[in-house]
């Protein structure tokens, strides 16, 4: 049997992630142009789903293999099992497929195992703990300390597709099949594609998570005031602070995260200032109104969207980020009038990239208390900061995970 197109993908994108250690949107990327986009998406859904319960998975298959077959053949039982047991692939097709995978003296191996996880393998996933063995032992360890019980159903929530959310321009239309959250978010089903909606083309809609959209409508700029968007890329957060009538500069470290940066303003036919520059030692030549930084950070609060964090990610990277940001979050203060507003977020679920720098705030800045009325649906999480989590919202189809606190300049 020919290897089918979506499932060459598939595996290509596993390799990048588990064995290279690249990004899986970066390896999308790179997966060759003669590729058919139907099979390129085709392809990412099923990584998706065994990034996602990767542990589950190699547990049900665990008591039909002797020992741990090399990576190639693992590959293949992986896509295997998460199409027979996830994704609702024929038995016959979704073993078939897998064996077309698998080195040609492995390929033995793969049919008998997957053919016992075709029979065994429903009832199998039904009695593991799936929360615990989908999610890597120090990421629940931390989650536990930083949130308590609530770390099951974090870890449950990442085992779903998260759903397309839109911010709108203003007087936007609301797009056909999509709910309006509290917070003004359009939500779609997950699998929608942007690129299809009517709106897309016109400019008047971009993809941002509901969490992602709360820390610039935290900042509340208003028109004409001179705010700096830093660690801007790829732009959801310029967009609102530029739609909303305030000039804007977008500053950004990474060069090659330009191009989509300009890319999106243009089709949003909005002008903000891109600015390809580090924060720290950024001389703008004038103080801001108002500052949001979205700090880089381990991304632990979009596991939901981005399935490969936890592969990609470990325990040393969290002291590292955390250093970067409070260094961030000094520089910011220097570039705001006295008076001046600053938003200080992260898109982590880890306190020590988010509650822990309220125990080091830079000099010059004080805690603006966040209030629950800022926050419709949400409300503020703790003595005056937000947080939320993948489990908040869940009857809407959940969040992403993330902290912000704004400050004001003494």
């Amino acid at each position: 049997m020919s290897i089918s197109p979506a499932r060459r993908v598939a595996d290509l994108l596993l390799e990048a992630v588990l064995e290279q250690h690249r990004a899986l949107e970066e390896a999308l990327d790179g997966i060759p142009a003669a590729v058919e986009p139907r099979d390129k998406a085709a392809g990412h859904r099923i990584a998706a789903a065994v990034l996602r319960r990767m542990g589950s998975l190699d547990a049900v298959m665990e008591p039909f293999l002797r020992r741990a077959p090399p990576a190639p053949a693992l590959r293949a039982l992986r896509i295997g099992a998460a199409e027979l047991l996830l994704l609702g692939t024929p038995p016959h097709a979704a073993v078939a497929s897998a064996v077309s995978l698998a080195p040609r003296p492995l390929a033995g191996l793969v049919n008998a195992v997957l053919r016992r996880v075709a029979e065994h393998g429903a009832k199998a996933l039904e009695e593991v703990d799936a929360e615990r063995l989908d999610t890597p032992s120090w990421l629940w360890s931390a989650w536990h300390a930083a949130h308590g019980p609530a770390v099951r159903a974090i870890a449950a929530a990442h085992r779903l597709e998260a759903p397309l959310d839109l911010s709108l321009k203003p007087g936007a239309a609301l797009p056909e099949g999509a709910i309006l959250l509290p917070n003004g978010t359009a939500r779609m089903p997950a699998g929608t594609r942007i690129t299809e909606l009517p709106g897309f083309l016109a400019g008047e809609l971009w993809a941002q998570d509901a969490a992602a959209a709360l820390p610039a409508r935290l900042l509340d700029v208003r028109p004409g005031e001179r705010v700096a968007d830093l660690c801007a890329a790829p732009g959801g957060k310029t967009a609102q602070l530029a739609a909303a009538g305030a000039q804007v500069f977008a500053v950004e470290r990474e060069g090659a995260r330009m191009p989509r940066l300009r890319e999106n303003m243009l089709r949003l036919k909005l002008a903000p200032e891109l600015v390809n520059s580090d924060v720290i030692g950024w001389q703008p030549g004038a103080l801001f109104d108002a500052i949001l930084l979205d700090a880089p950070c381990t991304a632990t609060g979009t596991i939901r969207r981005h399935p490969d964090v936890p592969h990609l990610k470990r325990p040393k990277d969290v002291a590292v980020l955390a250093a970067q940001q409070r260094n961030l979050l000094a520089a910011a203060a220097k570039l705001l009038k006295p008076g001046g507003r600053l938003v200080f977020a992260t898109c982590s679920l880890q306190a020590e990239e988010g509650e822990a720098h309220l125990a080091h705030i830079p000099e010059g800045l004080r805690l603006d208390p966040i209030r629950d009325a800022e926050l419709p649906g949400i409300g503020a999480s703790g003595p005056g900061y937000l947080r939320t989590r993948p489990d908040m919202w869940a009857e809407h189809g959940g969040m992403d995970g993330f902290f912000a606190a704004r400050f004001i300049r003494q």
